[in-house]
């Protein structure tokens, strides 16, 4: 991993507790009922879980391009090699 790599992910990390910890204060600093505190909990570890699934699954359908792409790469390389020949 390069260092350039490396210092992204400690960043997006740290960019992740911050804001789960902001979150976290903000919903019981909020005023009002334990319920009205519990719904906005629930609604942000649901949107925190959806994020990290729309994440991986970008991701995901990014290295299968990626795999398909160097598939294609290879098939037309042994063809124009044997059209050489």
């Amino acid at each position: 991993m390069k260092k350039q790599d490396n210092y992204w992910l400690t960043y997006a990390k740290a960019t992740f507790v911050i804001a789960t910890i902001a979150m976290i204060i903000s919903i019981v600093k909020l005023p009002g009922d334990l319920i009205v505190k519990g719904y906005y909990s629930i609604c942000s570890l649901f949107l925190v879980s959806a994020t990290i699934t729309l994440s991986k699954a970008i991701r995901d359908e990014s290295e299968s391009n990626r795999l398909i792409n160097r598939i294609e790469e290879a098939k037309t390389a042994k063809l124009l090699n044997e059209l050489d020949e």
